[in-house]
């Protein structure tokens, strides 16, 4: 018989009782001993999770500064070290550790003793080819099997990891990775998706060519390819290697600070920054997301045999995410190409069949995948058996209440009424989640449950001053581990402080607005600079959103405001609608009373256009402060990169609608 499942949180409640003897009646008064203690918490999750080293630390957090907090000094660890650790008892109980699948249908599965041997030859590679720990090696690679082995590789012999899709045009990745200075690149030579194959050698010619800091390159071969690139080493050599100093490779240890990879912001105005984050910090900070998101290991006791699935793309820190599951031990199940199929025949089940083959046991993806299941009328009936579903993961902007309900109700027509919604929010930044859900607080659409173990996350309003049930500034209050250790030639940490501390020395400011709720469940309302301020009214623009795109005819929607130092709020709304739809006199009334009776008057736009797509970064959000900037009279070169975008064709568009209003706005005024 199945035992019964039994959340990761109240395992770990349960060993605070019995290890510390700290036993709490709620989760708020959980969740401020985290934040209030942060000694003893974060000893907790070192302690909890089994973590060692061979020299110990001298205290848990030395140093509470923002920036430049001191964790775990003395401490030794290794990313890689910790997932490997699992490779005996994963292996034991016929668990694979990667489960992947492409856009062919072609599968492939890789035990833990394939994936400890092939980071080990890789490791050996590359120590022959003179990387020493702190150079950087650059990817250029899908979401594959093979890209999660370099990774750990690199890891594992102290080479700082840095990753970029292929889906990214050249200009886009080398303003990444000329930034570094690699040593080393890694790169796939073709690609398939969205149903067509994609040559990249002659872009993986062009990236070597504009990084002279590159010394060696290797490449992964793809059917796919059509032009042969040159190269010094081959991918699948250096990872054939099983032999006697494969089976007795280690990863090193390193200090905990040591940084593990660079991840770069979105890259919507000028370069990109370059966060590096550290070996440790990224561990202790999963291990405390993954307690609250509920992912467990394959082979534990209290396991159904996990397999984690969160669909990204390399240039993802959902990538990240994904990969993080193996530090428990769970099986992470890997996607690698589009996920609404081939462009000219859109398909929004492709995932949800793939979840199904492989028995996934928790979903994950974009709100905005959510989003366009729903508008494309998917009955998730049709796509074969996913009982096996315990939880649904959302994050990369809101999730509207309209939606998860769709979800929920999709669910309980297969049998799982109470399917648990984890609804996250934190950053590229700092790898990690500020809000998010719990699996025994009530479930409220639209809503994110709680704030994060060690996040001391509050609303500031305009006074930087802490509020309940307003909507304010999201701050952190608090160092965490896996806040930057620096930006990446970042002279001073100028740009660093510029970005997070500006507003308020010692506090981070995340760029959310954000409400908490007496009972401490929280809603994001977007960026807070992109935020609609109506005569004194402030409204996220996930409200607005949830609003109009509850009418069947709208496909999606942006909205901004071009209220700036001191000129009167003009509101501009775009909508891209169904196909043959045009935005009539009808429409507009009711796109207008859709706002008026769930919003307010006041956000009624001043314009109303029907456009023919709506702007995004390849992570999928909308890019509401480049086009709010645009129509603010910036020259488009300087506020977004093309080559950042997922669908770069549609500017045109935009710049010509913001030339012919400023020249309209100039007539005015004249």
């Amino acid at each position: 018989m199945t035992p019964p499942y039994v959340p990761q949180i109240r395992l770990y409640q349960k060993w605070l009782a019995a290890e510390r003897g700290l036993h709490f009646d709620s989760y708020d008064a959980l969740w401020r001993w985290s934040v209030t203690d942060q000694e003893a918490f974060w000893q907790s999750l070192w302690d909890y999770d089994g973590l060692v080293s061979p020299t110990p630390h001298t205290a848990a957090l030395a140093d509470a500064r923002m920036p430049g907090a001191r964790w775990f000094e003395g401490a030794q660890v290794n990313y890689a070290q910790r997932v490997l650790s699992h490779v005996a008892a994963a292996h034991a109980t016929g668990f694979p550790a990667i489960v992947s699948e492409n856009e062919l249908g072609e599968v492939r599965e890789l035990s833990w003793p394939e994936l400890r041997r092939q980071v080990a030859s890789l490791a050996l590679t590359l120590r022959e080819l003179g990387v020493q720990r702190g150079d950087r090696v650059a990817a250029y690679l899908p979401n594959t099997p093979e890209t999660v082995v370099a990774f750990l590789a690199c890891a594992s012999v102290g080479a700082i990891w840095s990753v970029c899709a292929p889906d990214m045009g050249t200009q886009a990745v080398a303003d990444r990775f000329a930034q570094i200075t690699p040593r080393v690149l890694i790169a796939v030579d073709g690609i398939h998706y969205a149903g067509k194959a994609l040559d990249r050698g002659t872009v993986v010619e062009a990236l070597r060519a504009d990084l002279p800091t590159v010394e060696h390159l290797i490449v992964l071969r793809s059917p796919h390819a059509t032009h042969r690139v040159a190269a010094e080493h081959e991918f699948a050599q250096a990872i054939a290697r099983d032999d006697a100093a494969t089976a007795a490779f280690e990863p090193d240890w390193l200090p905990f600070d040591h940084p593990l990879w660079i991840v770069y912001s979105s890259g919507t105005t000028g370069l990109p920054k370059a966060l590096v984050h550290g070996h440790g910090g990224i561990v202790m900070v999963g291990a405390a997301s993954r307690k609250l998101g509920d992912v467990g290991c394959s082979y534990a006791p209290n396991s159904l045999g996990e397999r984690f699935h969160w669909y990204s793309t390399t240039g993802w820190v959902m990538w990240n995410s994904q990969v993080s599951g193996l530090l428990d031990g769970a099986t992470i199940c890997l996607y690698d190409g589009s996920p609404a199929g081939a462009k000219d025949a859109p398909d929004w089940s492709v995932l949800w069949r793939f979840a199904a083959r492989h028995r996934v046991t928790y979903f994950g993806a974009g709100a905005a995948f959510y989003a366009g299941c729903m508008k494309a009328g998917v009955d998730l009936s049709t796509c074969g058996d996913l009982s096996r579903i315990r939880a649904l993961g959302s994050t990369g902007s809101p999730l509207s209440e309209d939606v998860q309900r769709w979800g929920t109700a999709q669910f309980a027509r297969l049998g799982t009424p109470d399917i648990w919604w984890n609804n996250i929010s934190g950053g590229t930044d700092f790898c990690g989640v500020f809000i998010g859900s719990h699996r025994e607080l009530p479930q409220q659409p639209g809503r994110l449950a709680c704030r994060q173990l060690g996040s001391a996350v509050e609303a500031w309003n305009e006074a930087g001053e802490p509020v309940i049930d307003e909507v304010g500034e999201l701050v952190c209050t608090r160092p965490l581990p896996s806040m930057p250790l620096y930006l990446w030639g970042d002279e001073g940490n100028a740009r660093y402080l510029s970005s997070y501390f500006d507003v308020y020395p010692g506090i981070w400011r995340h760029g959310d607005w954000v409400r908490i709720h007496p009972d401490g469940s929280c809603v994001i309302y977007g960026r807070s600079d992109a935020t609609i301020n109506r005569h004194g009214l402030r409204m996220g623009t996930s409200e607005i959103y949830a609003a109009v795109e509850a009418l069947p005819e709208v496909l999606d929607a942006m909205v901004i405001d071009l209220e700036y130092l001191g000129r009167p709020s003009r509101m501009i709304l775009f909508v891209v609608l169904r196909d043959g739809l045009r935005l009539d006199d009808a429409l507009r009334d009711r796109l207008h009373d859709a706002i008026k009776t769930t919003l307010s008057p006041r956000f009624i736009p001043d314009d109303l256009w029907q456009a023919p797509e709506i702007p995004r970064t390849l992570s999928g959000k909308k890019q509401e402060v480049p086009i709010k900037k645009l129509f603010l009279g910036h020259d488009i070169r300087k506020v977004v990169n093309p080559e950042a975008m997922a669908n770069p064709g549609c500017l045109g568009w935009y710049a010509e609608q913001a030339a012919q209003a400023t020249q309209a706005a100039q007539a005015n005024s004249a």
